[in-house]
């Protein structure tokens, strides 16, 4: 029975082929094995690790829907410092020229241990008009850049009003404290 399986077979590679059984055999070991390897060149490296790995797995957080976007309003730069990831039930605030969008749907990135986590928090126009990571360059300070640093602060800017809601504003200080505390 098995060798009769067998002569179908190979006579099925012959008709329809055109190969012997063994050159075919090895070219499709040989497609196989190219096919896994390209393949896994576009694998990050981190995906290939968590799938071998349960231990790899990220924080539960980051897989967590985000909270909603809630609109705040003003705030002043000290009060955004408060949504900066480290308590895990508040929204993912940044600024960028004055602007205050939510980034919580991008946990991953602007979270603590994310790659972007120290804009978390913060205004970081020049930081991103100087394609920075310098803390010193995490401020709403535009003053000395060059016209090209201004295009892409643009950028980021468009790319931000796309992707994420605007909550708020800065302010440099709250209206109430300006009036004296009295409301007009």
């Amino acid at each position: 029975m098995i060798s009769m399986f067998y002569m179908s077979l190979t006579e099925a590679i012959r008709t329809h082929t055109g190969l012997s059984p063994q050159i075919f055999f090895t070219l499709l070991i040989l497609m196989i094995t190219v096919y896994r390897f390209v393949s896994g060149m576009f694998v990050l490296p981190e995906d290939e690790a968590a799938s071998r790995s349960a231990s790899a797995m990220p924080h539960p957080s980051v897989f967590a829907p985000p909270p909603e976007p809630v609109h705040i309003g003003d705030m002043t730069l000290e009060e955004l410092k408060v949504y900066d990831g480290s308590d895990p039930k508040k929204n993912l605030l940044m600024a960028i020229k004055g602007q205050v969008y939510d980034v919580s749907k991008s946990r991953i990135f602007y979270g603590p241990g994310g790659n972007y986590s120290l804009f978390a928090g913060k205004d970081a126009t020049r930081a991103l008009a100087l394609m920075s990571f310098d803390p010193k360059d995490l401020t709403s300070d535009i003053d000395g850049l060059s016209s090209d640093a201004l295009d892409v602060l643009q950028d980021w800017e468009y790319k931000f009003m796309e992707k994420y809601v605007k909550v708020g504003q800065i302010v440099t200080q709250k209206q109430s404290e300006s009036n004296g505390g009295q409301d007009s």
